[in-house]
């Protein structure tokens, strides 16, 4: 033996109660491995000590045989039998030596002997919130977690779907824009100082955006580089107060000597492509046709400024007056298009410009225009316009239906169905139909003559099977209607006390997370496998037998129901063990094993 490792004779067991495969345990500072006598043997092991959590030992004197238990990361069990107490020391102070050696974490974990998923901050937070909130599926936690029976991944794995159902519940709808329009946030003017404040928010400012691309689009290029931020709003509600002054004169004449507040004075170029694009998508076939009645600008009362005044301007002030109607109907559309960030943007000015701007850019990608759609849009426009009388014929040519004579197809038919009748498939008996009246009357009496004496040779069930099947359901009709007959709406188990009932109803739900983890280990292709199937067959005994003391411990009246209700449990129940042990036989004899692990 060198210094830097140990090797024992041991007996590898996945549980206290397991016989436990003979082999030689070796011991390293990296890691340990187990190999069985036989070579053919399935409980091979290797693992890294990083992997162990904490370790355990039986104490000298306790008459228990000397057993070291090794815990891994996942909660699985590793236990050792040791010849006597003096190996089992020595291999004690190595694993504490190993274990306390620090560890290296350049690998990822080894997920080849059990599941290792990471769960989520707000998964925890769901699993949570499912046990508070449902008392049966904590007690089946507490239950099979707590005691070791299944990991708390295996627990939360067969329940993806409650996981997910919980997560569909959650509302989907994004929280809007609000209705009110930025024309109604008015500033406060200062009467002693003449000082107009603006109050803008995070939130007004993603409104901003929003409805003006080109304020957006000049605080991207303007802000750091030309402008500090402050300047940057200084200008806008400057431009905003000349808005609100409803003086276009005034506003075209600032936005000549200032270049940079003509961009937000001036008609948004950004929105004008936009309406272009809109426009060009509309189906060019549909007849939109204006008549009188859609003429709302040349009507009166209608086309009106903000403040009611109306007044004619000059065209070259045109571009910089606007009307209620334009900021309505800019300010809908945005509303109907919804939020395009999340509230958690919403911080400062310029995280809420950089969202906007990448929300907007995915926006494009997703609605560009596929290739070649101008060119469909003009094939349309063109056969809309063709005119009908101008047009050739676009009959297609077709083939003429000629048949020389009908009799060659009808007689065809004929030949045809007399050969399929002909032809009897092979195994089936050909019947004579050429009997006469008094032929076919003879052959019958003879068959119910026969009949009379011999009887039928294979009844469609047998009297004994037929007997046994109408005697059990009788018996379960008539006591059922002697029990529960007075009240229709009384369930059987309605006539137990209700810790009966509800221990009843539990170990229901026990025994079927105990098979559904158990089928489903199957077939055993890892030693993490093989300890979980005999932890559950364990649990299942144990189940089995509570499921008995209940059935013995009730009233004598009640017992036949009760047993009714347990029977299926416990045939689910010995079938799983059943399967167990045949499937542990087999192996056995397949690795040249005897059940009690020796060779």
């Amino acid at each position: 033996m060198a210094s830097g490792q140990v090797a024992k004779r041991v007996k590898y067991k996945t549980s206290v109660k397991d016989p436990g495969t003979p082999g030689r345990l070796l011991l390293t500072m990296e890691k340990l491995a187990f190999r069985p006598n036989n070579p053919n043997s399935a409980s091979k092991l290797d693992m890294e000590f990083k992997y162990i959590k904490n370790h355990k030992y039986t104490k000298e004197g306790s008459n228990k045989a000397p057993m070291l238990n090794l815990t891994s990361n996942q909660g699985v069990s590793y236990i050792f039998e040791f010849d006597n107490y003096n190996d089992l020391h020595v291999c004690r102070e190595f694993v504490g030596k190993a274990l306390s050696k620090p560890v290296e974490s350049s690998k990822p974990a080894d997920t080849s002997e059990a599941p290792s998923e990471q769960p989520s901050t707000e998964e925890l937070l769901l699993r949570m919130k499912l046990l508070q909130e449902n008392s049966e599926l904590q007690k089946l936690h507490k239950q099979f977690v707590s005691d070791g029976v299944l990991t708390d991944t295996e627990f939360w794995a067969t329940r993806k779907k409650l996981l997910n159902a919980d997560f569909s519940k959650k509302s989907k709808q994004r929280v809007g824009l609000k209705s009110a329009m930025l024309s109604d946030s008015k500033p406060l003017i200062d009467g002693r100082t003449n000082k107009v404040t603006f109050n803008l928010t995070p939130e007004i400012v993603c409104e901003i955006f929003a409805e003006k691309p080109a304020v957006h689009q000049a605080y991207l290029s303007l802000v750091p580089n030309k402008m500090t931020d402050r300047d940057f709003w200084t200008k806008y509600c400057r431009a905003e107060y000349l808005n609100h002054s409803k003086n276009a004169h005034a506003a075209a004449a600032e936005a000549a000597e200032d270049e940079e507040l003509a961009l937000f004075l001036k008609p948004d170029d950004i929105l004008a492509r936009e309406t272009r694009r809109k426009i060009r998508c509309v189906d060019p076939t549909l007849d939109m046709e204006a008549d009188l009645g859609d003429d709302y600008t040349h009507l009166p009362d209608h086309g009106i400024v903000r403040d009611g005044i109306k007044e004619i301007a000059e065209l070259q002030n045109e571009p910089y007056r606007r009307t209620l109607l334009q900021d309505l109907n800019r300010h809908a559309a945005v509303v109907l298009e919804g939020k395009a960030i999340d509230d958690e943007q919403l911080k400062d000015t310029k995280t809420v410009a950089e969202a906007l701007a990448q929300s907007k850019q995915g926006h494009k990608t997703l609605y560009r225009e596929p290739d070649g759609s101008d060119k469909e849009r003009s094939s349309r426009i063109s056969q809309m316009m063709e005119i009908e009388d101008l047009q050739g014929s676009n009959d297609l040519p077709l083939a003429p239906l000629c048949i020389k004579d009908p009799r060659d197809y009808f007689d065809s038919q004929q030949v045809t169905a007399l050969k399929t009748s002909r032809d009897t498939p092979v195994g089936t008996e050909t019947v004579n139909c050429s009997l006469t009246s008094k032929e076919a009357y003879g052959s019958l009496r003879d068959s119910i003559s026969e009949i009379k004496v011999v009887g039928l040779n294979d009844p469609v069930v047998k009297p004994e099977v037929a007997m046994k099947v109408l005697s059990v359901l009788t018996h379960n009709i008539s006591s059922t209607k002697y029990n529960i007959g007075k009240n229709p709406r009384e369930s059987v188990l309605d006539r137990f006390p209700n810790t009966i009932k509800d221990e009843l109803l539990h170990h229901w739900m026990s025994v079927e997370e105990l098979l559904k983890h158990y089928w489903s280990s199957y077939p055993i292709t890892t030693a993490y496998l093989y300890a979980k199937v005999s932890r559950l067959k364990d649990a299942m005994s144990k189940i089995d037998s509570q499921l008995q003391r209940m059935k013995e411990s009730v009233q004598s009246d009640l017992r036949n129901q009760l047993t009714l209700l347990i029977r299926p449990m416990q045939q689910a129940l010995e079938a799983a063990m059943q399967h167990y042990d045949a499937d542990l036989q087999k192996r056995s004899e397949k690795s040249g094993e005897k059940p009690n692990g020796y060779v």
